[in-house]
């Protein structure tokens, strides 16, 4: 990245500045804007998170923030209530009490004499998310967002559920915002409150997996701050970006086929990370689009922003398998309109083994059935289910996956393929069990076997007609189901195939069914069908290139202790124990500008005995430190989920330390009944 210090305007910083919402509770906020605002107002970005924005995303913001600001825009980096320096309780994500505080404080910025009366707001994942979400509330002074990592869907294509399966993540986010949200203020802000402030965190938290599991239909829960149940409600221009190694890879696309405001979308190789920061590479400079999409909408300049293709996509070459990659070879691509005009769904029907000729019929052959039931075992290698770039959580070769799964290959190509979109599986099938799962998997098979995994799908085929809608299964009898695949842009070269995976579990990314069930395809008249972009089509590439990654130089930090990452498959082969232990340890590092010290530790073990899917369990353990002087506090949360054939058991603890003394402990030990699930 190119640290760029000479910019367009001089700026100020303030470090906390409270912003009151309207029941009276204030919100803690950082400002940066240029210093000539006080004479000539100017538009407000916000940034509005609950991830702490003097110590957990600071040194994230310095490169960001003053850059925008330098543009000249009062950049606002507000705490959601209950976290950081802010008021309050965080009690979950996305809840009334939280867009309503957003509106209050976009109204505030734009009632300061330095804003001009306009504001925008910008985010990754969570800011994403409030930034959609609020743009959907129409407030009168928003005039366009930029979002990236992010879901229209909170139910069908977020962390907690896909296609009606339960995800790991689900758990693991929980996890992360049970520590994350129990955390003390800074003393040295808000003063001797401190401690009545984090006490009331304490005391008012609960395990945010209880709730997310107590909801495993797409009820109202769901419903709420979904936007695709209204893409009509966002009434302002949005420029949407994500990753293909996200999680968050098909709501860019689904934005641009359901809005009908000024829209652009970008798509990259990247993990969980703004694009300027982008893993795996390249990363582009993702902030000077920013600025150019601020200029246009929140100051009238006429810079062509609105030029090129609607979509601009990293079309990916093959590569071997791993874990990780500090870049992904492959090209920008650009389509028009989304959905493309361009792009063929292809249809391939099964057949034993094998992915058939486009439009091949059976013929003679007849059509016969084919029947996989898959070990626990399978999904081990699948990575996470959105990768954050942390190795090794990306998958890795998938060929002792596809050992028990049903596995089809295409021939050999003899030309280069390339695909852009979400594929999708047709399958004529029959189980033994009322509830079951399947897992959809495409691979690049290289010619020495070496299978890469390009994309997936899972879908709990209780929700085979509606998602969200469960219905039991009856046992042999027949059923069509769609699996929709993650998008993706992936070219397979000439002399490898193409393979579709079918397992019946995938462990630990997706929660096993019940019961271990047979799955019946029926060949012929199932199919694979694959969103293919011609080769001869042009890249129709923007009118500019992407230029080299910019910000702001970060804060400086001394890292006091070394971090750990670590990622293990285990098996016992006399007790048949089988678990994935993940150890994100980030050390503590001391923020320089400030003294804070920081440390912050997470452990997730996800574990089964041999093919017993009652066995399941996963556990999360979360440490987070903060320090000065003597000032000293830790959080330590901990939580389990199992299960039986009927039910999930969820125990957690909360423990709060003040100088290595205990100050609150309190436990959960609740049952909540699987429902088609």
């Amino acid at each position: 990245m190119r640290y760029v210090s000479n910019l367009p305007c001089a700026t100020a910083e303030e470090d906390h500045v409270t912003i009151p919402v309207s029941d009276g509770t204030r919100l803690s906020a950082r400002i940066w804007r240029p210093t000539a605002s006080d004479e000539e107002p100017v538009p407000a970005v916000l940034e509005y998170i609950p991830y702490r924005k003097g110590d957990l995303t600071a040194v994230r913001d310095s490169i960001h923030h003053p850059y925008i600001a330098g543009h000249g825009y009062a950049c606002v980096r507000v705490d959601l209530r209950g976290t950081g320096e802010s008021e309050g309780v965080l009690r979950d994500e996305y809840l009334e009490q939280e867009q309503a505080d957003a509106e209050d404080v976009l109204a505030w910025l734009a009632a300061q004499p330095w804003c001009d009366g306009t504001t925008g707001m910008m985010g990754l994942s969570w800011g994403a998310f409030a930034a959609l979400q609020v743009a959907a509330r129409q407030p009168p002074s928003l005039r366009a967002i930029v979002i990236a990592s992010f879901t229209d869907d909170r139910y069908a294509d977020d962390m907690h559920y896909m296609g009606g399966q339960l995800l790991s993540d689900n758990l693991a986010e929980a996890g992360t915002m049970f520590a994350y949200g129990t955390c003390p203020p800074d003393p040295a802000v808000v003063g001797g409150r401190w401690r009545g402030m984090w006490r009331e965190r304490l005391e008012n938290t609960r395990p945010w997996a209880l709730e997310w599991l107590s909801h495993q239909r797409r009820d109202a829960y769901w419903r709420h701050a979904s936007v695709c149940e209204d893409y009509s409600s966002v009434r302002c221009p949005v420029l949407a970006s994500s990753g293909w190694a996200d999680g968050y890879s098909n709501a860019v696309t689904r934005l641009l086929g359901g809005l009908d405001v000024p829209r652009k979308g970008l798509i990259g190789p990247w993990s969980h990370k703004f694009p300027h920061l982008g893993e795996p590479g390249p990363a582009i400079g993702y902030l000077q689009e920013v600025v150019r999409w601020f200029d246009h909408w929140l100051k009238g300049a006429d810079n062509g922003v609105m030029d090129g293709p609607m979509l601009s996509a990293w079309m990916q070459d093959s590569v071997p398998p791993s874990t990780s990659y500090e870049t992904r070879p492959g090209r920008w691509v650009g389509e028009p309109d989304w959905p493309s005009p361009h792009i063929r769904s292809v249809a391939r029907p099964l057949f034993r083994h094998r992915i058939g000729a486009d439009g091949e019929e059976c013929g003679d052959r007849g059509c016969g059935v084919l029947t996989v039931q898959s070990p626990l075992s399978v999904g081990q290698f699948a990575g996470k289910w959105a990768s954050y770039n942390a190795p090794p959580d990306l998958p890795y070769d998938q060929r002792e996956e596809d050992g028990g799964s049903l596995v089809f290959d295409s021939d050999r190509l003899t030309e280069r393929v390339e695909i852009l979109g979400s594929p999708t599986v047709e399958l004529d099938l029959s189980v033994s069990e009322p509830v079951a799962m399947v897992a959809a998997r495409i691979s690049d098979v290289a010619p020495d076997g070496r299978a890469t995994r390009v994309t997936y799908g899972v879908l709990n085929l209780a929700h085979h007609e509606t998602i969200g809608e469960p219905e039991p299964l009856e046992p042999g009898r027949r059923y069509r189901a769609t699996v929709q695949l993650n998008g993706v842009a992936q070219a397979f070269p000439p002399g490898h195939r193409i393979r579709l995976s079918l397992s019946t579990s995938y462990w630990p990314l997706a929660w096993p069914p019940p019961r271990p069930a047979m799955l019946t395809v029926h060949e012929g008249t199932s199919t694979l069908t694959l969103p293919v972009r011609p080769t001869t089509e042009p890249d129709r590439l923007p009118p500019r290139p992407f230029g080299e990654p910019e910000g702001t130089r970060p804060l400086t930090v001394s890292q006091l202790t070394a971090p750990e990452e670590r990622w293990e498959v285990k098996r016992d082969l006399i007790g048949y124990n089988s678990e994935l232990e993940i150890v994100k340890d980030r050390g503590l590092a001391r923020l320089d500008d400030t003294g804070m010290e920081v440390g912050r530790r997470a452990y997730e073990r996800y574990a089964t005995v041999a093919d017993d899917f009652t066995s399941a369990t996963g556990e999360t353990l979360w440490t987070m430190r903060f320090r000065r002087g003597d000032w000293d506090v830790r959080v330590v949360t901990h939580q389990e989920v199992r299960c039986d054939e009927k039910q999930f058991i969820v125990d957690a603890t909360l423990d709060g330390y003040e100088n290595d003394r205990r100050v609150f402990s309190r436990t959960w030990n609740e049952t909540i009944p699987r429902d088609c699930l």
